[in-house]
């Protein structure tokens, strides 16, 4: 039965520490497992655009040797021009995985149900595994396995889901801000910190952004208005004009603490210019590491013993 990444659920915390060891290895050798993949290809079905996503996974794939189609809004229509089942089977004929970004989690859900080739979450509306696992990664790589703070500023949305689960698995302290009407959904925080409590870790959540930067190492937000919300622009200005990464509420973390975002940013909303263009800004490292961290992924999931992998 092959293996899917629907959540960061669908990894053990020791498969993600070795996932993170072999991100580390090839961010120090692009070249490392140059043909782990040679002939084959993963299709990259989007209902969203995408930049970082995208171009991680090309580019990923052709530094492993392997190749990648790119199915965009205009040409799957996913569940509108074809059912998901069937794409899901027909895919499965040609290629060797699968990438999707779309708007409902139903859909990544369906693909993998009927998949027969592994089945990647680039992004939907519940959640977002591989933003979040290379945000941990950029993390691990500042501080290790250090005790630290980590502040997330903004909207309960799927980021927040995955970094959530993230944190609770591998015991990081996750402190969250969303304005009263945007918390995270009450399942998945009720799941992060039923593994944060065994794992000797704290999950909190508050409407008030002071409390939770007070001495934190790192701060994170997103965007406040995300793809397919734009009808709801105006109220959600209004709603977290409390929320901004601005200096004054950056003062009330420690000295020296890195600012996270995983882009695209609207600057001057959520994150003022300047501190987005900081030296405490790791917003680049951020989206360097996506790269890294899913060709780890990809030979995780596509690569099997016999391949020609170096």
């Amino acid at each position: 039965m092959n293996r899917n990444l629907i959540s960061i659920k669908d990894l053990s915390v020791t498969e993600i520490t070795t996932l993170f060891a072999m991100a580390n290895k090839l961010k120090k050798n692009p070249m490392l497992k140059a043909d782990a993949l040679k002939g084959k290809t993963i299709a990259l079905v989007f209902q969203k655009p995408s930049n970082r996503t995208k171009v991680s996974f090309e580019v990923g794939m052709f530094q492993l040797g392997g190749n990648s189609i790119y199915l965009g809004p205009d040409e799957v229509k996913l569940g509108v021009r074809e059912a998901v089942k069937d794409v899901a089977k027909v895919l499965s004929k040609y290629v060797d995985g699968v990438v999707t970004r779309t708007y409902k989690h139903e859909d990544v859900a369906g693909m993998a149900r009927h998949s027969s080739v592994p089945v990647i979450n680039g992004l939907s509306d519940l959640l977002h595994p591989c933003q979040a696992l290379s945000d941990l990664f950029t993390i691990y790589e500042r501080f290790g396995n250090k005790k630290i703070k980590i502040a997330f500023v903004g909207d309960g949305n799927n980021v927040l889901h995955s970094l959530l689960l993230g944190c609770g698995m591998l015991g990081r302290d996750l402190y969250v801000a969303t304005p009263k009407g945007y918390e995270p959904e009450s399942h998945i925080l009720s799941e992060a910190r039923g593994y944060a409590s065994k794992n000797n870790s704290k999950i909190e959540l508050t409407n008030n952004a002071q409390e939770c930067v007070k001495d934190a190492d790192v701060i994170y937000t997103d965007v406040w208005v995300s793809m397919g919300q734009e009808k709801d622009r105006a109220e959600r200005i209004r709603r977290f004009s409390g929320f901004q990464i601005n200096q004054r509420l950056v003062s009330l973390a420690k000295k020296g603490v890195l600012l996270m975002h995983c882009l695209p940013a609207h600057r001057g909303e959520e994150i003022t210019d300047t501190l987005l263009d900081s030296e405490g800004s790791i917003v680049y490292e951020q989206a360097e590491n996506r790269l890294h961290v899913q060709k780890a992924m990809l030979l995780k999931f596509l690569h099997k013993e016999g391949d020609h992998a170096k």
